[in-house]
């Protein structure tokens, strides 16, 4: 499962959400989804813009994580 280390990161840099979501061109509602639920997919544009507001590479945002077991699989219908 991939998580994404967007808050972690912003906050390490000291970033506030408003000022992430006007740097990186994306919506506020979007980054805030972002930041409740790391788990979201989001598209590789908006990672990309993240990655560059951030001064960072994409790689730093996202992390391998073990899949929970108490979490069923979501199913695509």
């Amino acid at each position: 499962m991939i998580r994404l280390r967007i808050k972690e990161v912003a906050v390490e840099k000291k970033i506030s959400m408003r000022k992430l979501a006007k740097n990186a061109d994306i919506s506020y509602n979007t980054l805030r989804t972002i930041y409740r639920d790391p788990y979201r997919q989001v598209t590789t544009t908006t990672l990309d813009k993240l990655a560059l507001a951030l001064n960072v590479d994409v790689r730093e945002l996202i992390e391998s994580v073990p899949d929970d077991p108490q979490v069923p699989p979501q199913i695509d219908t």
